[in-house]
C-alpha cells in the first residue's frame, strides 16, 4: 500500500501572526514539502492544478519535473489534472515527457477540479464538464497507445495521422486515477477502463465515501477487469499531530477556524466527527485512518494533506516528520494484516512494465498481436 500527501497550493495568511506567504515563498515551500516526504519515507507526492488566487499550482509538470531531478524513489503525482480544460494532446506530451525524466516515477489523477470559472478561461462550457471529461479522456488514451492517430470529436478540431511526442517511457502509459468527490459518472469511467478511482473523501462522511467506492468497485468487475476486490482504490485524508491531542486541538484550532475551506462553518469537533480530519496524537491517526478500510475496503493509496490552512512551513515538516516516523510504519503494518492474497498493490511503471512483457510473451506464443487481439500474420519466408 502507498501513502503520500498532497498539496493544494493554496496562499493563505497564517492566522496566529497576520502573515500570508508571497507566491515564490509558497512555491519553495512546496518544494521543500515533496524533498521532505521523500526524505521520511512516503511513497508519494502529488500536487493539484488551479489557474486562480489564492492557489500557485498551474504548471504541475514543471514543478514535479523539478523534484523528479532531486529526489530519487518518491512517485510523482497529481491530486488533479484538469481533463476538462486541458487539451489531451498538450496533456499526453507533457506527461509523458514528465516520465521519461522522472524514469517512470510518475502517475496522475484526471478530474474537473472545483472552480467553475476555469472552464470559460480555457474557452469550454461547465454544461460540458462530464462530456468533456469521457471525451478528452478517450483521446488521451488513444495518444499515449496509438502511435499514429486519427480522431475526430465534438470538442475539439480533429486530429489526422498524428503522433504525439515524446512516446511514453517503455512504452508504457503513465497509470491514470480518476478523482471524484460526488459524480458516478467519473467512477463509471475509472471502471470502464480498469483504472484507479481516487475519492478526495476529505469534506465527506464515511456513508458517502462508502457509496461511491463500492459503485466503482462493482462496475470494474461488470467491465471485467477482476472482482470487486481487486479494484484499484485510493482515499484523501487530513491530519494535524502533537504528541498530546490538547496540544494538537490547541494548536490547530485556529487554522481550522479561519481557513476558507474549513472555517465559519461546523466546529473543529463536528467537522472531526463526520469526515477523516484527525487532530490529535499519532495513535489517534493510526485508528482513524485504520478505520477507512471499514467502508472502502482494502485499499491502495492513502494520500494525506497537511499544507494547507496558512500553516507554516516549519509546522507542515515537523508534521511530516511524525508521520513518516511514528504513524505511517505502523499503517504499513496494520494495513498488510488480513489483506485479501487477490488484492493487488499500487500500480507503478515497474509492474505496468512487467505486466505488458508478460502479455507480448503470452501474445507471441499464442500468435495474437498484444494490441488488437488478433492473430499475426505469417510472414512470407
Amino acid at each position: 500500500m502507498q501513502f503520500g500527501i498532497f498539496s493544494v497550493g493554496d496562499v493563505t495568511p497564517d492566522p496566529t501572526t497576520g502573515r500570508t506567504p508571497t507566491e515564490r515563498e509558497r512555491i519553495k515551500a512546496m518544494v521543500a514539502i515533496a524533498l521532505k516526504a521523500e526524505e521520511v519515507g512516503l511513497d508519494v507526492f502529488a500536487m493539484g492544478e488551479h489557474h486562480n488566487p489564492p492557489f500557485v499550482p498551474s504548471s504541475p509538470t514543471t514543478m514535479l519535473g523539478y523534484i523528479a531531478a532531486r529526489t530519487e524513489r518518491i512517485v510523482l503525482s497529481t491530486s488533479t489534472t484538469l481533463i476538462t480544460t486541458n487539451d489531451p494532446v498538450k496533456i499526453a506530451e507533457d506527461y509523458a515527457m514528465l516520465q521519461h525524466l522522472a524514469d517512470g516515477r510518475v502517475d496522475l489523477m484526471m478530474g474537473r477540479g472545483n472552480t467553475g470559472p476555469v472552464y470559460p478561461w480555457f474557452g469550454k462550457d461547465i454544461r460540458d464538464g462530464i462530456d468533456l471529461a469521457i471525451e478528452n479522456y478517450a483521446l488521451l488514451r488513444r495518444l499515449w497507445r496509438e502511435d499514429v492517430v486519427d480522431w475526430e470529436g465534438k470538442f475539439r478540431t480533429p486530429l489526422q495521422g498524428f503522433t504525439s511526442t515524446p512516446r511514453p517511457l517503455d512504452g508504457v502509459a503513465p497509470f491514470v486515477w480518476h478523482g471524484s468527490i460526488r459524480s458516478p459518472e467519473i467512477a463509471e469511467q475509472a471502471a470502464y477502463y480498469g483504472d484507479g478511482f481516487f475519492h478526495n473523501n476529505i469534506f465527506w462522511p464515511a456513508e458517502h465515501t462508502k457509496r461511491m467506492v463500492e459503485f466503482y468497485r462493482a462496475r470494474y468487475a461488470h467491465y471485467g477487469h477482476g472482482s470487486p476486490e481487486q479494484a484499484i482504490v485510493g482515499l484523501g485524508g487530513q491530519v494535524f499531530m502533537r504528541k498530546n491531542s490538547q496540544d494538537a486541538v490547541r494548536e490547530f484550532r485556529p487554522y481550522f477556524d479561519n481557513a476558507p475551506v474549513y472555517g465559519h462553518g461546523p466546529s473543529l469537533e463536528d467537522f472531526s466527527e463526520q469526515t477523516p480530519l484527525t487532530v490529535g496524537s499519532p495513535q489517534q491517526v493510526i485508528d482513524k485512518t485504520l478505520s477507512f478500510r471499514e467502508y472502502a475496503g482494502d485499499y491502495q493509496r492513502q494520500l494525506f494533506l497537511m499544507d494547507h490552512a496558512g500553516l507554516p512551513l516549519k509546522t507542515v515538516l515537523e508534521q511530516l516528520d511524525i508521520l513518516g516516523e511514528q504513524v505511517v510504519p505502523v499503517l504499513r503494518e496494520e494495513f498488510a494484516k488480513g489483506r485479501g492474497q487477490d488484492v493487488p498493490e499500487a500500480p507503478t511503471h515497474q509492474s505496468l512494465l512487467a505486466a505488458q512483457n508478460t502479455r507480448t510473451a503470452q501474445d507471441s506464443r499464442t500468435g495474437q498481436d498484444s494490441r488488437t487481439g488478433q492473430e499475426k500474420e505469417e510472414s512470407g519466408v
